[in-house]
């Protein structure tokens, strides 16, 4: 037998063992790389916490948007705040659900809102009522009003405690 093709030979099935692990230890990699972990939606929030305060477990009718204008719509609409950070409503055409997020400081986030999607005449309104409260950001409660608070400080509507 000959050197040269012993080698040949043996360097063959070394590349062909290097090339086998090489492909198996990329494809677990891959593999590894494509199991998903459930994510956390606020990971310092402590589990199990609940919303208190004067805004909670109360329903809150609409008042005003803006600073002094008041919609006129056949049913009043309204959103109620559970204590597990869920909230539901009415916008004056449509149901709506989603989940709010309270903080120090009177800090306010609606987040997830979803709703039905009846055609109603008075759509636009119904659509500024659910704007106010994807942008609010501070409230602040006087008796029973509660006010909403852009990011900008600008009075984005007012919502009266109901009976």
């Amino acid at each position: 037998m000959e050197a040269g093709n012993f080698w040949d030979k043996e360097d063959s099935k070394v590349n062909v063992k290097f090339g086998y692990t090489f492909l198996g230890l990329a494809a677990a990699l891959w593999l590894s790389a494509c199991s998903s972990t459930p994510q956390q939606e606020h990971p310092d929030a402590p589990r199990g916490s609940t919303l208190s305060g004067p805004i909670v477990e109360q329903r809150w009718n609409l008042l005003l948007v803006g600073t002094n204008e008041r919609l006129s719509m056949p049913e009043t609409p309204f959103f109620e705040i559970t204590q597990d950070g869920k909230v539901s409503g009415y916008d004056g055409c449509n149901r709506f659900t989603g989940k709010v997020n309270l903080g120090e400081s009177q800090r306010i986030e609606f987040s997830e809102l979803a709703s039905t999607r009846m055609a109603c005449p008075n759509m636009e309104d119904a659509k500024r009522v659910t704007d106010m409260l994807d942008t609010a950001y501070r409230y602040l409660i006087d008796h029973d009003r509660l006010v909403f608070f852009g990011p900008d400080s600008r009075v984005l509507g007012g919502w009266r405690k109901a009976n």
